[in-house]
């Protein structure tokens, strides 16, 4: 059997609308300029990371303190399922491996997000991107990584496990495989056939 790590926004969550909206109410709220059609089209990095973009240093901590705090009863309920991710967390399970989700989103952000959607997932870990996240894949005994970011291929890499993409995120089947993607997927729906035939 083999354990699986998946990132969450648009790897296993479609969390584009809901972080729009939140967003867009931090600019209103605040009364600053944030271009929440740019923000979603470079999801992956923590939320701490996009602020910077937007605002000083010194107004970040707050800024990220009003947007958890919105995130909850505005981004949740927009949130839907990516396509096939109810049935790759079922394919581990089938065959016995454990799943983690390993996320630069903020860890509570996450878990609600993972329990709204209904994932059957043994645990989250957030606010890591990139290499950082090799930690948590290591510890949890992760064989495979799951991620639509070249961030997660190295995530994989320092987790020592096999990096699997998708390209339903910010970059192409091309720059996947460029990055030292391992095995890249158009989308998850592939993703149960694949670790079918893998793990033989």
């Amino acid at each position: 059997m083999y354990s699986v790590g998946f990132d969450l926004d648009l790897t296993l969550a479609d969390t584009r609308a809901g972080i729009a909206a939140v967003y867009d109410e931090v600019a209103r709220r605040l009364g600053v300029v944030i271009d929440s059609t740019v923000v979603i089209s470079r999801l992956g990095p923590p939320l701490e990371h996009e602020l910077t973009y937007w605002l000083p240093p010194e107004e970040i901590p707050g800024a990220a303190a009003l947007y958890r705090s919105l995130y909850p009863g505005t981004a949740v309920p927009m949130t839907t399922l990516m396509a096939g991710a109810l049935e790759s967390v079922a394919e581990v399970r089938r065959h016995g491996g454990r799943v983690i989700v390993v996320t630069g989103k903020h860890g509570d952000t996450a878990r609600q997000t993972v329990e709204f959607l209904g994932l059957d997932v043994d645990e989250v870990v957030g606010s890591v991107f990139g290499a950082a996240k090799g930690a948590a894949i290591a510890n949890f005994g992760a064989a495979v990584y799951v991620g639509d970011h070249v961030g997660d291929i190295d995530a994989a890499r320092a987790g020592r496990a096999v990096s699997v993409t998708v390209a339903t995120g910010p970059y192409s089947e091309e720059a996947l495989r460029d990055h030292g993607a391992d095995f890249v997927l158009p989308d998850l729906t592939g993703f149960a056939g694949w670790y079918d035939a893998w793990r033989v």
